[in-house]
């Protein structure tokens, strides 16, 4: 899925910034050579990914299906637009069936589900508060050296990454408002955890506390952009997550 693929990006990234930095870590001018790398590598993989979206991914039988089903819908709910305003474009039996989609406005869409919205804000701006600027500033001596901010940004994107999968599994997934509004607020203590942390424990904790900062980033990102959609139908889905 595209929630999975973000985060695969992520962690493909500090794979890949591992990688450069061991290469060159004790050359001259590493840091140059492994940023050019770097760089590098991302366009070529930036290239591929567009070229297969431009020839590869429209042949696919599940994005045909789906791309004929929101044409579909789609023709739908302009039918009842214009059968709503006395224009007759259709049948009478598909006139009565496009009448099932009720029209509404983003203005409404927003206010039924202003509460994942503000779930959604909240989940990322504890998270962009610590990660990267945080975790990046953390200066203080660790036996892991230079590569402290490399592993503590790594170990966030691949948990972060796990965290989205792990909804697939029904019986831990949230779909309960109130309990996934619960979770996002009992989130912000992390925000003392990790002031602690960096300031009296050891690196074993931080990279934990990270850990389950991208744990729970993907695991809460996934439930509210999925449970949001859930009870509308046709271009609504997508207006919702």
């Amino acid at each position: 899925s595209f929630l999975a693929g973000e985060a695969a990006s992520g962690a493909l990234t500090s794979a890949l910034r591992l990688i450069t930095k061991a290469i060159f870590n004790n050359t001259k001018d590493g840091l140059r050579k492994g940023a050019i790398l770097f760089f590098v590598i991302s366009i070529i993989f930036e290239l591929l990914c567009v070229i297969l979206y431009a020839f590869v991914f429209p042949k696919l039988p599940i994005v045909k299906y789906y791309r004929s089903k929101a044409s579909s819908e789609g023709s739908k709910t302009v039918s009842a637009d214009l059968a709503a305003a006395g224009i007759q474009t259709s049948p009478k039996g598909a006139t009565e069936e496009s009448t099932q989609f009720e029209r509404k406005g983003k203005k409404q869409l927003f206010r039924e589900n202003i509460d994942y919205a503000v779930n959604l804000f909240l989940v990322y701006s504890l998270t962009l508060s610590i990660f990267p600027g945080f975790l990046s500033e953390d200066t203080g001596k660790h036996s892991l050296g230079i590569w402290y901010a490399l592993v503590l940004i790594a170990m966030y994107n691949v948990w972060d990454l796990v965290g989205r999968y792990v909804p697939l599994i029904k019986i831990i997934k949230m779909e309960s408002r109130k309990l996934i509004t619960t979770a996002v607020v009992l989130r912000f203590l992390l925000v003392p955890a990790f002031y602690f942390t960096a300031k009296y424990g050891t690196q074993g904790w931080m990279i934990m506390l990270t850990s389950f900062l991208g744990l729970s980033n993907g695991y809460l990102t996934v439930c509210v952009l999925t449970s949001a959609p859930k009870g509308y139908k046709g271009y609504y889905l997508i207006g919702c997550g």
